[in-house]
This record gives structure tokens, C-alpha cells and sequence, in this order.
């Protein structure tokens, strides 16, 4: 049977302040174990939460980038439920008036094509501690330090349909999330985690499957491979005659496989109920429109603005675009050398490459945008060639010096002058004239070929320096 994939995502977003949600402690990452967790994080008695009025500007800030309904009154709720990294009992969250209410998001995938993702809800709510298992002999350690953290948890409609799409959507947040400077999306560090919620029906069927969470996904890679998984162990059960329980499972990736964690707990089981020790949030749209005159450019208007300005190509913006630092850098890579496509192609091949290879960040890049579009410049006035240019690229990220520099020092100044061109061209044809005779006889096809040999001995005879573009003049002239 052809199965169709239904896939809802609710997305973690650690909210990039200072302070907890509802106490003073800090959340900075890698202190060491319960050194960031106050009264209030330990629950200890007497002690009442007060809310994070960043927490609030940011969750307002989220939903005006996705276009969303942004509630004047938002409500806390107690989810109650008990795991020992949970001190309260009970987690402060929120269900039946949540801070942002329904948005929808494009995601554009690999292909060009383009698909919009309903946003179901996002709502303000603490996280929970750490249980530790590792360094504890039969025990389990706990580390406070994030109880009480603030999150927003994103929840979208049941609209994705692969893997391939979710991870877009998830890359697509990750994004905005970043230009927002509501979140710094660090997956590695907990900073954005996501449920993957999954069910399958058969192909043209109108009525949902039974879904299973897998929790805590935290890595795109990973989602996509759990997806895949869960995919393919649903099939199997449901092909078998089987049906599928609904529960949350875990991925394992050592062995790429998701296993059963407890049964799918629903609404009811927490026994929610407004959160008494906190008052309904209420806001005005003075309040809303002061933040929304804040909001930065987006990717996807960055996107259609690199398009329109630029010239480039749907693929090119998307990527250059998908982060602010990037888009910044390259903007200034373009305006330099004064030629924004072949600015794009280095700053996808050459930077990108380099940066990959190093493992490092665009805040710690050896070469400034202004370097690199120097250099750049330097290949469109003909000082160097395109070929020569990487040479020249890969001192500057030694620390070398400057391209002018780099380029003095190696002797890499590009030959133009005719007269000198022209002298080594006859050199060649005079030395290959068996090949001058092929190229007589040939169809264009052949030619063509014969040509790049040429070129390639023109090049080899004048170490690289040559003009490709003046012997490619002088070539086609003699031939003829």
C-alpha cells in the first residue's frame, strides 16, 4: 500500500534573555550543576514566580514575524505531571489562551517550490532540569540549572508531509528565529529542540492515522532520519495488519532506530488549571505595533530583495539570505567589488568552503567581506586570474596580508599585454602543429576541445599569468 506521511512539529525555543521566566537566575550555558537554580527554581515554600517581561516582547516579536494572531490576553496554566528534574510538581505553562495565536510560515524546498506550514499556537512556558544518568553509579544525578528557563513552544498544523520538509520548515525557523535575535537556535546546546509528532494513512484518505511523538529531536539530521525510521517501522506494523499505539518513543541515533518511552499522554491527564500566583498577561496594540516597528528585515523579504536588486537566482538568495551575519557579509562582498553574481559564487564556494573545512563562524573568519571583495575586484580589472585568485585567497586566510600584498609577494600579476601574449600563442601553434591540422579538419565540437587544449599550453608556458580571456582572442584569430 502507498502511505502518505502526516507530520505536525512542536518546536522549543529557548528565549534568548538573561533571566529565567520567573526568577532572577541566569541562563547561561555550561555552569556547573546547580549553580543557576534560586529559591524559586527549587520551588522551595513561600517563594512565588514573577514573569520576564523580555519573555513576553519576544514571544510577541515571534508572532508578528510569522503574521500570526497576537492575544491582548494570554493566560499561565499549571501542567501538572512529576519527574524528578520538575521540583514544582507542576510545570507554568500555557493551553487555552496562549500568547500567539494562528500564523502560518512558507518554507521553500531544494527544488524552487515553495509550501506554507499553518502555525497552530506558540506559548510561553518553563523548562524543566536535567536528569543526568552517566557519571552515576545506579543513580541519577539532577541539575537545576535550567529549570525555569524560558521557552516558546511552537506548535504547527499537521501540514508537512516528508522528512525533506520538515527539515526545511525546522532550517526555515532556525532563520528567522536568529534575525529575530529572539533565540540563538543553538541545537547543540538545547537552544532549540523539537517533538516530532508522525502518523500515516493511506494515500488520497481524508482521516488521520494514529500519531506517536518522538521527543527531544535535536538535530536536523536527526529528525530527518528518525522521520524516516518511524516511516518505516509504521508501514511494517500497519502492512502486518497491526495498529499503531499512540505514545511518545526516542530517538537513539547510535542505532537509528526510535524506541517506546511511555504511553501519549493527552490533554486531560495533566489536569490543567490557571496558574493562581500569576495574573492573565495583558497587553495593547500600542504595545504590539511599537514592536512590530522594531522587526528587522526578514529572510524571506531579504530573499525577494536579493532576487529583485541583485539579479540572483532563487537558489543563490535562498541560501545567502538564510542568515543575518552571512547576508550582511555578502552585501558588502557585493558592494565592493561592484558585481554581485560573481560576489555570490565566492561567497558560496570559496568563504563557505573554507569555513566548513575550519569548522569556524563568519564572527571569527580571517577575511573581512571588504578583503574578499577586494580580491574580487581584482579579478573583474584583470591584476589576477580567477585561478590565481584562490591562491591568493587561501594566504589571506593564513593571515598573509591583503590580496595586493599577497599578490606582489607571489609574482601573480596577470599578464595582458598583447605583445607578449601573442609571442607565446605563436610559440604554441609553431610547436603543435599536428593539433593546428585537427583543428583545420574538425566540426565545431572537436574544435572546441582543441581550443582548450591550446589554451591550457598558453597558460602553462606563461605559469598561469596569462589573460585567459586575451588569449582566448589571439587563439581564436590565428586559427581562423
Amino acid at each position: 500500500m502507498q502511505w502518505e506521511t502526516v507530520i505536525g512539529l512542536e518546536v522549543h525555543l529557548q528565549l534568548a534573555t538573561q533571566s529565567k521566566i520567573f526568577s532572577g537566575s541566569a541562563t547561561t550555558f555550561g555552569a556547573a550543576p546547580n549553580t543557576q537554580a534560586s529559591a524559586v527554581d527549587l520551588a522551595m515554600p513561600g517563594m512565588l514566580p514573577v514573569l520576564n517581561k523580555k519573555a513576553v516582547h519576544y514571544a510577541v516579536k515571534f508572532g508578528l514575524g510569522i503574521g500570526a494572531q497576537i492575544s491582548t490576553r494570554s493566560v499561565f496554566d499549571r501542567k501538572n505531571y512529576f519527574y524528578p528534574d520538575l521540583p514544582k510538581g507542576y510545570q507554568i505553562s500555557q493551553f487555552e489562551a496562549p500568547i500567539v495565536g494562528k500564523g502560518s510560515f512558507e518554507i521553500l524546498m531544494d527544488d524552487g517550490s515553495s509550501r506554507t506550514i499553518g502555525i497552530t499556537r506558540a506559548h510561553l512556558e518553563e523548562d524543566a532540569g536535567k536528569s543526568l544518568h552517566e557519571d552515576f553509579n545506579n543513580q541519577t544525578g539532577i541539575d537545576l540549572n535550567r529549570a525555569g528557563t524560558p521557552l516558546l513552544e511552537i506548535v504547527s498544523e499537521p501540514d508537512i508531509r516528508s522528512a525533506a520538509e520538515a527539515v526545511a520548515y525546522l532550517k526555515a525557523l532556525h532563520s528567522l528565529v536568529t534575525y529575530l535575535g529572539i533565540s540563538d537556535g543553538n541545537m547543540a546546546e538545547g537552544s532549540m529542540r523539537c517533538d516530532v509528532n508522525i502518523s500515516l494513512r493511506p494515500i488520497g484518505s481524508a482521516a488521520l492515522g494514529t500519531r506517536t511523538e518522538i521527543k527531544n529531536v535535536n538535530s536536523f539530521r536527526f529528525v530527518e532520519k528518525a522521520i524516516h525510521h518511524e516511516f518505516q517501522r509504521q508501514a511494517e506494523i500497519l502492512e502486518d495488519g497491526g495498529k499503531i499505539t499512540q505514545e511518545t518513543r526516542l530517538y537513539d541515533a547510535d542505532r537509528d532506530e526510535t524506541r517506546s518511552m511511555r504511553s501519549k499522554e493527552v490533554a486531560n491527564d495533566y489536569r490543567y488549571f490557571p496558574e493562581p500566583d500569576l495574573l492573565p498577561v495583558v497587553i495593547d496594540n500600542t504595545y504590539i505595533e511599537s514592536i512590530r516597528q522594531s522587526l528587522p528585515e526578514l529572510p524571506a523579504g531579504k530573499r525577494s530583495r536579493f532576487t529583485s536588486q541583485y539579479g540572483l537566482g532563487l537558489y543563490d538568495a535562498d541560501v545567502l539570505s538564510s542568515s543575518q551575519p552571512l547576508a550582511d557579509y555578502f552585501e558588502v562582498v557585493a558592494g565592493v567589488c561592484g558585481d554581485a553574481k560573481i560576489a555570490a559564487n565566492w561567497v558560496q564556494g570559496e568563504l563557505l568552503g573554507q569555513l566548513n573545512r575550519a569548522g569556524g563562524t563568519l564572527a571569527k573568519c580571517p577575511v573581512s567581506a571588504a578583503a574578499l571583495g577586494h580580491l574580487i575586484s581584482r579579478i573583474l580589472d584583470n591584476t589576477v586570474s580567477g585561478k590565481m585568485a584562490k591562491q591568493v585567497f587561501e594566504a589571506m586566510w593564513a593571515g598573509e596580508g591583503d590580496a595586493d600584498e599577497i599578490i606582489k609577494a607571489r609574482g601573480f600579476l596577470q599578464v595582458s599585454d598583447t605583445g607578449a601574449i601573442d609571442a607565446i600563442v605563436d610559440d604554441v601553434l609553431s610547436a603543435n602543429a599536428a593539433q593546428v591540422q585537427q583543428y583545420l579538419d574538425a566540426d565545431d565540437a572537436k574544435r572546441k576541445k582543441l581550443v582548450g587544449f591550446f589554451v591550457g599550453q598558453v597558460m602553462k608556458l606563461s605559469k598561469g599569468k596569462a589573460n585567459p580571456q586575451v588569449v582566448n582572442e589571439l587563439l581564436a584569430k590565428k586559427l581562423a
